[in-house]
């Protein structure tokens, strides 16, 4: 019987310890009190900006699939409706860090990708708690609220990560 190795290559090696930060992030965020259920910063998501501007848009999805999969499985939330909901805000923000990307770069800082992706993850989340979650319940009221958290979560992760990349 034979043993085949998987070979791994630096980006592979970037990724794994890029994706291992972005977890420990998650894990601090979990570990903060919630003024709402479903609120918080989003730390991790500052990992994410820093590997999308430095290493490019499929280095940081696979960084976010990484710390969505794995992340949900070291917290003991893998496939509960906390992961669906992680994974569709994740998508979500992903998507528009697409659609921005497709803009001349240097365009937008990191705060102006930040706050959009910031504003898809929370739309995607309410979106799916109505339509899937909690059908027929009017979270509309609710939508301010998320709204200027996830503004304010947007830019705080977006002026951390521009800093992070000019300091390093």
């Amino acid at each position: 019987m034979t043993v085949s190795v998987i070979e791994t290559t630096g980006e592979d090696h970037r990724i794994a310890r890029l994706a291992a930060l972005a977890i420990s992030l998650m894990w601090i965020d979990a570990a903060l009190p919630s003024p709402v259920p479903g609120i918080k910063p989003g730390l991790a998501n500052i990992v994410t900006l820093v590997v999308l501007r430095r290493h490019g848009l499929v280095s940081a999805l696979w960084v976010a699939a990484l710390r969505v999969v794995a992340g949900s499985m070291l917290l003991g939330r893998f496939l509960t409706p906390g992961f669906v909901l992680s994974a569709a805000g994740a998508m979500a923000s992903l998507l528009v860090l697409w659609l921005l990307s497709w803009l001349p770069r240097g365009w937008l800082a990191s705060v102006g990708l930040s706050i959009p992706a910031a504003f898809a993850h929370m739309a995607a989340q309410l979106l799916l708690v109505g339509i899937w979650f909690m059908p027929g319940l009017n979270l509309w009221p609710l939508v301010p609220g998320f709204a200027l958290f996830a503004w304010l979560g947007g830019l705080v992760n977006g002026l951390v990560a521009e800093r992070l990349l000019r300091n390093t």
